[in-house]
């Protein structure tokens, strides 16, 4: 071998020694790349969970306690001594774990969910849900659209205010009358895709007053809308 030949060898292994002492050896018990530092994991959770801020709610309805003063036993739902706390009272007295804080999350829920069936024509739905005259008003409407074979979407855009704004016990049936206000967007189309009725552009605001019963003596303790009306 020539001199050059010998030189450039002898470079050759001085790189390849000093690039080990640098970079070092692998050993099988490294890291894969990109690992970041472990997040703060809930014992037994899976980890590809990322835990999102914040608590769950919990809305079991809470009995009201017998030591709480008249007037603050109803404080931001009626007023003391109006009908509609005199009325709360009664209802009370006949259901114990009565809580009107938790009735106004489900009637709201309810409200979404029978507003979107009565569009979407799901009886089954409806049944279980509203009482048989207030059925049979439904079905009168969605029969109609099914013979002009007309279509109803509705897409809520929000629900601003659900409040109680009466309330009754009689005999064994209770029964509370809950105003909503809502936004949503309403249309009705013909079997060839023409709107008849409403707007699919418009969002309209609606305020409808609905009431709801149910048999306090009864272990169902779901409530079903026994009327319905609007306001402006």
């Amino acid at each position: 071998m020539d001199i050059y030949t010998i030189i450039f060898l002898a470079l050759a292994v001085f790189i390849f020694l000093r690039l080990r002492s640098v970079l070092g050896q692998r050993t099988g018990s490294e890291r894969p790349p990109f690992e970041r530092s472990p997040r703060n994991v809930a014992p037994g959770a899976p980890d590809n969970v990322v835990p999102i801020p914040g608590s769950v709610i919990d809305q079991a309805p809470l009995a009201p306690t017998a030591d709480v003063s008249p007037s603050d036993r109803w404080k931001g739902i009626a007023e003391p001594g109006s009908a509609l706390a005199k009325g709360l009272d009664a209802i009370v007295a006949q259901d114990s774990s009565f809580d009107p804080r938790h009735f106004v999350t489900g009637a709201k829920s309810a409200y979404e969910m029978i507003v979107l069936a009565f569009a979407n024509g799901d009886r089954r739905a409806l049944r279980d849900l509203l009482s048989s005259e207030v059925y049979e008003s439904f079905d009168t409407v969605i029969r109609d659209r099914e013979k002009h074979d007309q279509k109803t979407e509705t897409r809520f855009v929000s629900i601003d205010k659900a409040e109680i704004v009466a309330a009754e016990a009689r005999d064994r049936a209770a029964q509370l009358t809950v105003r909503f206000v809502s936004q949503m967007i309403s249309v009705t189309r013909d079997k060839n895709g023409t709107v008849v009725d409403g707007n699919p552009d418009k969002v309209a605001d609606i305020t409808d007053v609905w009431t709801f019963a149910r048999d306090t003596t009864s272990r169902d303790p779901n409530w079903k809308l026994v009327g319905t009306g609007s306001a402006s």
